[in-house]
């Protein structure tokens, strides 16, 4: 085992931690020493026991963990979900920008021009009672950590933690918002830079870790997982020297041969550069850095109608690009130009599809590595 706090807390070998939406990810990167954590904001309650019980199956006890998606600030956060008032609030020329996108594609799109309930399961799972369902079947499995992904955990959440004996974590991506996390008793700082693919801010890691670091001490040393960009066990050695105790990684895991994100997707990935990502309202409603395609530019044209507040958005934009993905998968043309998903500025650095465990494998030999390359320069 490292002497990293994040090791101790999670009783793991080596302090990576990997969030990924694909359980078989979850189980490989356990049992290769760190420690996986499934996304679980897209699932119901009972599709998410299925893949708890799966993975508990798989896992040989090693320690692993669940994120929910609980935003401070959402469209309606404070009342009982209501698909029906969610759909009325979304003006037709949403439905009618979507559609257009795909029919300029050759994808025939009339369907999209009505708004439905679809991608509403969003909505119902960031709120409090959404959230409360999916965290009551995370704790009846041995998870060992339980993270939120946007803003502060609600005292509710924290206190589960406590009464369950599960480490709680949070992603935050300002050294203001780090301070308010110790303060409110969270376990372990999930701090992102704007690299990462999905929700982040606008600080970039190499800033934001040291910041993040200084700025807490006078609350409480509270361990830090450095996230944004990193794809390489180098980098997260660099940031271990910057105050991090530990790494929290999504997009590598995209391109691995377990991964849950469709072929065509991986192929994209791949052969992309670090410059073609794009942090943008499109997806969610808010900042989220996601795989360029003309699907993200559209969104980015002056003619696009401004993106709706989370958790609209998602209900425009998810329909659309399932129903993308479906036709890129079938091989139509139109569609695998408009497919992406998120990933982070590291995309120019994953250049193979390989096993999960050979990530974390080669994670552990580039530490190695780069601090062999940093004792060398003080010897």
């Amino acid at each position: 085992m490292m002497n990293s706090k994040i090791c101790e807390l999670l009783d793991i070998e080596f302090p990576l931690v990997a969030f990924t939406h694909c359980r078989d990810v979850v189980v490989a990167v356990s049992k290769a020493g760190g420690c996986g954590v499934l996304g679980a904001v897209g699932m119901s309650p009972e599709q998410l026991e299925k893949e708890l019980k799966w993975i508990d199956d798989h896992i040989d006890g090693k320690p692993y963990g669940v994120d929910v998606l609980i935003p401070n600030k959402m469209v309606d956060q404070s009342e009982k979900f209501d698909a029906e008032k969610l759909k009325s609030m979304i003006p037709q020329e949403y439905a009618d920008y979507r559609a257009d996108i795909l029919e300029n594609h050759d994808i025939e799109a009339s369907e999209l021009r009505t708004i439905d309930t679809a991608g509403s399961s969003f909505a119902q799972n960031t709120k409090a009672d959404g959230a409360k369902a999916l965290l009551d079947v995370a704790f009846s499995h041995p998870i060992k950590l339980i993270a939120n992904a946007l803003g502060v955990p609600p005292d509710w959440m924290l206190e589960m933690g406590k009464e369950n004996d599960v480490k709680v974590a949070a992603l935050l991506g300002t050294a203001q918002h780090a301070i308010n996390q110790v303060k409110a008793g969270v376990d372990i700082l999930v701090v992102s830079g704007t690299e990462a693919g999905g929700h982040c801010g606008s600080v970039s890691t190499m800033v934001l870790i040291p910041e993040v670091h200084k700025a807490i001490q006078p609350y409480g040393d509270v361990p830090i997982l450095a996230a944004g960009g990193i794809v390489t066990g180098q980098q997260m050695a660099a940031a271990m020297a910057m105050g991090a105790s530990g790494a929290w990684c999504g997009s590598v895991w995209l391109t691995t041969v377990e991964s849950e994100v469709p072929p065509v997707i991986k192929e994209k990935m791949v052969a992309a550069n670090s410059s073609q990502t794009v942090r943008s309202r499109s997806r969610t409603g808010k900042h989220s850095r996601q795989l360029v395609s003309p699907w993200t530019e559209a969104w980015e044209s002056e003619k696009a109608p401004d993106p709706l507040p989370m958790p609209l958005q998602p209900m425009v934009a998810e329909p659309a690009l399932q129903k993308v993905n479906k036709l890129a998968e079938g091989g139509h043309a139109g569609a695998r130009d408009l497919s992406t998903y998120w990933v982070g500025q590291g995309v120019g650095l994953m250049n193979a599809s390989i096993s999960a465990s050979d990530v974390v494998q080669g994670f552990k030999e580039d530490f190695i590595s780069a601090y062999e390359r940093l004792t060398n320069f003080v010897s």
